[in-house]
């Protein structure tokens, strides 16, 4: 298979960093839009990707326990699951989850925008690395650098090992063909 993560890699957009590739992968998007995707590894994905944001959601809730947004953006990740909410409710929860992370720094700031991420699975489901990659680079800034690679490799391996059978190849393919574009935390 060609390198699905085209050749723009990491870009910016405004003040924030973008992570999907140039090319989509079709394998991730839905089959009514043309990919491959069903609803039900969709769904899976959403899950997950709320998994690795909730993961790391108390390093942003220590210093912003009166901010909702995060954790209510893994919230609507689920509930557009269950059928809940639809994508746009979801998809906004996961800017606003953003949104709190504007003025933060460090792991606060990558957990925040993990759960951001979690959201907006939802409308593409390429954001399930966003989620997972920011929760890795929250970690690794919550200990002191000389820990931050163990740290981080155990978050990965963390991840993982909660991946469903149903999208584990899928997932571990596209974390390998989308690594560099990731910060490369996908190294574990």
């Amino acid at each position: 298979m060609a390198n699905v993560a085209g050749s723009a890699g990491k870009w910016s957009k405004g003040r924030r960093t973008v992570i999907l590739s140039t090319i989509r992968d079709p394998r991730l998007i839905t089959i009514r839009r043309g990919g491959t995707l069903t609803d039900a590894d969709h769904h899976l994905i959403a899950l997950w990707a709320a998994e690795c944001a909730e993961h790391v959601l108390p390093l942003f809730e220590a210093v912003k326990p009166d901010d909702p947004r995060p954790r209510e953006a893994i919230e609507h990740a689920r509930a557009w699951v269950r059928g809940e909410v639809k994508m746009m409710v979801a998809r906004a929860a996961g800017g606003h989850a953003m949104g709190a992370a504007r003025d933060l720094r460090g792991a606060p700031r990558h957990a925040a925008y993990a759960a951001g991420q979690a959201g907006a699975v939802a409308h593409v489901a390429a954001h399930d690395l966003g989620a997972a990659a920011y929760a890795i680079k929250a970690v690794r800034a919550s200990v002191p650098a000389a820990e931050a690679e163990a740290a981080g490799r155990r978050e990965c391996q963390w991840q993982r090992d909660q991946l469903p059978d149903a999208i584990r190849e899928l997932v571990l393919d596209d974390q390998r063909l989308r690594n560099d574009i990731c910060w490369s935390v996908f190294e574990c």
